[in-house]
């Protein structure tokens, strides 16, 4: 059961670095449009509002895409255990590491665990 349901990061970085990237990721295009629209508000700010400023400034804001959409960084999913074991397990008897039928041993008893 626990190689059908345990996963784990194939990405091809760090496990440990995903938690901080994953958190930098997600805020990254937070700060660039709070950074975008402030520096649009900034020109159109002052002591008189001025109907023709703010309109320019609010058809800037929205002429532009969010760098959420422009960016489209997503999460990347994990792989079952039961796959990252088992290409490990068929690279080792290609690579001659192991011997193929103790490498064949091995994966008929994770295959009789995923069926369970």
């Amino acid at each position: 059961m626990s190689y059908a349901k345990d996963r784990r990061n194939d990405y091809g970085e760090n496990d440990k670095s995903s938690r901080k990237s994953i958190r930098r990721n997600k805020r990254t295009p937070n700060r660039s449009d709070r950074h975008r629209a402030s520096q649009v508000l900034t020109d159109a700010a002052g002591a008189t509002v001025d109907v023709e400023v703010a309109e320019r400034a609010e058809n800037a804001l929205l002429a532009k895409k969010s760098m959420w959409y422009t960016t489209r960084w997503r999460k990347w999913r994990d792989a079952p255990l039961a796959d990252i074991v088992s290409y490990k397990l068929r690279r080792r008897a290609e690579l001659g590491i192991d011997t193929p039928d103790a490498v064949a041993a091995r994966l008929a008893r994770i295959s009789r665990r995923r069926i369970r």
